[in-house]
């Protein structure tokens, strides 16, 4: 069994982690820490989770964590990360980040995040953006940087089309527009002025319009020009993305050969769902899947793409236990392979 532990095991991503991790039958939790509930039965805390859990919350130190773990995930907040993840890689375990610490280049981080990398050695670390889809050298990573829940679903719902069309000319994309409605759940467990219900309720609330942090790994994967505004929905659970992709003028491409762009680039990958209507939010929620819908505009140079997600499993810990699975030789479905909650 991989013995598996979760440092920020309270906020809804270690929640979510500890929820998939107990119907995986390859892996043992074996720590989960939280200062705030250090001693409290998890199931206490979570009535949830009872009687499938029996842990307590801990807060135990860097060392102790690795050497009662295979692998570990952190579910921290930006900026943390980098003090745990030197001492768990000294101590041979596997990690899995949750934060934005190991996602950008050093120099890009501390641009955007506004904060110094305390991590002297990050660069040599080589993470892997994880992105199983995207790629495969997870398969031999002892760090992977899970991405943001935003970047997922909006690199997902575009790649094949702009990786293709770049391939014959790297000019004949001219920009991709982002516009994506998230659920309360992407906000955190804290509330906010964005997350607080009489805010929210009826209402829908864009927020860092034209300067989202997550923008940069967007462009980092896609290599083209990338524009993103975020809104948050009065819903629970998800992210649905729409791309508009700009190709240079003159450039055309029909339908079929949009069809069989994505068919060709997905047809492996068993969490994504190609579908022929526009995809919604109920049909992913709790599951790991990425749903995607393409239409061309007709007389345009526009080419519109539709994903969703479900921010807390694709675009969070369910891809992390994706990950994981491939890290260890796993079959990436396992603890992963079941339909959504409808309604």
């Amino acid at each position: 069994m991989i013995k598996a532990g979760i440092i920020g095991g309270a906020g809804y991503t270690g929640l979510e982690l500890i929820r998939l991790l107990l119907m995986h039958p390859e892996v043992e939790i074996s720590v989960v820490t939280s200062r705030r509930y250090k001693g409290k039965p998890i199931s206490d805390v979570n009535p949830y989770l009872e009687p499938f859990i029996e842990l307590e919350y801990e807060d135990v130190d860097t060392k102790e964590i690795a050497d009662r773990s295979d692998i570990v995930f952190l579910a921290v907040p930006h900026g943390t990360a980098m003090d745990y993840v030197p001492g768990l890689m000294e101590r041979g375990a596997k990690v899995i980040d949750l934060s934005a610490d190991y996602r950008l280049k050093k120099e890009e981080y501390e641009r955007i995040y506004k904060r110094k990398h305390k991590d002297k050695d990050k660069e040599k670390r080589k993470s892997v953006y994880g992105l199983t889809e995207l790629h495969p050298e997870v398969a031999d990573a002892d760090l992977v940087a899970n991405p943001g829940c935003y970047p997922t679903g909006a690199i997902l719902a575009v790649t094949p089309l702009v990786k293709e069309v770049m391939g014959l000319n790297p000019t004949m994309v001219s920009q991709v527009i982002f516009d994506a409605k998230s659920g309360i759940s992407g906000a955190g467990v804290e509330p906010s002025e964005t997350s607080h219900f009489p805010n929210l309720a009826e209402n829908i609330i864009p927020y860092q319009v034209t300067a989202h942090r997550h923008v940069a790994e967007m462009r980092m994967e896609l290599g083209v020009k990338v524009s993103f505004t975020p809104h948050v929905i009065p819903s629970i659970r998800g992210i649905l993305t729409t791309a508009h992709v700009f190709l240079a003028h003159g450039v055309e491409l029909h339908t079929n050969e949009i069809e069989r762009i994505y068919k060709q680039f997905y047809e492996s990958k068993r969490f994504i769902r190609l579908r022929k209507e526009i995809p919604s939010l109920s049909a992913v929620r709790g599951t790991n899947f990425c749903d995607i819908w393409v239409e061309i505009e007709e007389k345009s140079n526009r080419i519109v793409v539709i994903s969703a997600i479900d921010n807390l499993v694709k675009g969070g810990s369910g891809q992390a236990i994706q990950n994981m699975n491939v890290m260890f030789g796993l079959d990436e479905g396992e603890g992963l392979w079941f339909p959504g909650l409808v309604p």
